[in-house]
């Protein structure tokens, strides 16, 4: 207990924060969705991706949805571990499905806060540290934090098997990136963080992790004199790497035997739902035709200026020195949200796990007062809050 007592209060302070911009986000969406006859509960845990979620621990995969146009929507487009979490808390307490899924994704949106912190502490310090944190809670779309979804589950495996990584355990690494594997199909990313990593370190070029971030270095050039002797971390190293990608492909293939569509059975399910990765042209046609009348031109420019936003954060990390593994973890799960051909209101929602890409803007905020950096995090964090509510009544996270 000791053990994790020390870390649990350096984190407090951005676990405090977080939890108050989550309570202010759900506080604001009770009154708004009261204020138009609906229920907050249902938003949060009874509609789209959460049914489906449901569905699948209620009475497992098997169910499609056949509609008028040909298209089939399969469960078997759905990851199976928050399905498998949700029907645990349902067997072991009153809880509905919904309603354990709800808890599963309120107890990870803590958990995945934290791995943030952790690894942004790590690189930059508690400071940055705990501004990552109080930015990923206010993104816009960080309503879904707190959703019956999966992308509290999945941030939080990522955050700690990236931490894992960076500090050298090599087997939970892997563990960890097993599970997120069997959460999101983006599960890939971190699989190749934690190869890249190792195969980094085994060819000796250890200091590519470092670049100019100033604590990355610790984790992997250590004091000569207490560090181990060589090779003797090569066994969990290969360890880690070779169960990290048992999770999504051992369910990818379970998808491909029970359709009988072999390796590749999973790809044609996600084309049941018009998924696939196009490299962007769907989603560039989408942009573009946003500029066919006035009104929906302003649309098409604030998405433009969205990806641009995106990808210079990205450039930014890069020449900050971002750790190499989380710079090939934001790059896949980057590109699979911005080149897929998926429904485009879902990228916001997807890019949300892409937490690094939020680090240039941490050290940006941490430079800053407390007390102006606390008006800057508050002033958007009431504006998250509204807006979440807004969306959630309306369009929502599909």
């Amino acid at each position: 207990m000791t053990d994790l007592a020390a870390p649990l209060r350096r984190a407090a302070p951005a676990l405090l924060g977080y939890a108050a911009v989550r309570t202010l986000g759900l506080v604001v969406l009770a009154v708004w969705s009261a204020a138009r006859g609906k229920s907050a509960h249902t938003l949060l845990t009874a509609r789209w991706d959460a049914l489906w979620y449901t569905r699948v621990a209620d009475l497992g995969y098997g169910y499609e949805v056949r509609l008028p146009n040909g298209d089939v929507h399969s469960n078997l487009a759905f990851f199976p571990l928050l399905p498998w979490l949700e029907r645990f808390m349902h067997a072991v307490s009153p809880l509905s499905y919904a309603d354990g899924g709800l808890l599963v994704s309120l107890l990870t949106s803590l958990a995945a806060a934290w791995g943030i912190f952790a690894v942004a502490e790590h690189v930059y310090g508690r400071r940055v540290g705990v501004c990552a944190v109080l930015l990923w809670a206010v993104l816009p779309v960080g309503i879904v934090q707190s959703m019956a979804y999966s992308e509290s589950l999945f941030t939080a495996l990522a955050a700690w098997s990236l931490y894992a990584v960076l500090t050298g355990r090599w087997v939970t690494a892997g563990a960890l990136a097993l599970f997120a594997g069997l959460t999101r199909p983006v599960g890939l990313a971190v699989v190749a963080a934690v190869w890249v990593a190792g195969i980094t370190s085994f060819t000796g070029l250890a200091s590519r992790f470092t670049g100019l971030a100033p604590r990355a270095e610790a984790s992997f050039v250590r004091d000569r004199s207490t560090a181990p002797a060589p090779g003797a971390q090569v066994r969990p190293r290969a360890l880690g790497m070779a169960i990290a990608p048992l999770g999504a492909a051992g369910y990818v293939l379970w998808v491909g035997h029970r359709t009988g569509k072999g390796p590749l059975g999973y790809l044609d399910v996600q084309a049941g739902w018009r998924n696939g990765f196009d490299g962007g042209a769907a989603f560039a046609r989408f942009v573009g035709d946003k500029f066919t009348s006035f009104p929906s031109a302003l649309a098409g420019v604030g998405l433009i200026v969205g990806v641009g936003l995106v990808l210079w954060l990205y450039v930014v990390g890069v020449r900050q020195g971002q750790p190499l593994p989380l710079l090939v973890y934001t790059g896949v799960v980057t590109a699979l949200a911005l080149c897929a051909s998926s429904y485009f209101g879902s990228k916001p929602r997807l890019l949300m796990p892409a937490f690094p890409l939020l680090l240039p803007l941490a050290l940006a905020l941490a430079r800053l007062r407390t007390s102006r950096s606390a008006w800057v995090v508050g002033g958007v964090a009431v504006a998250s809050a509204v807006y979440g509510a807004f969306w959630l009544n309306g369009s929502g996270p599909p």
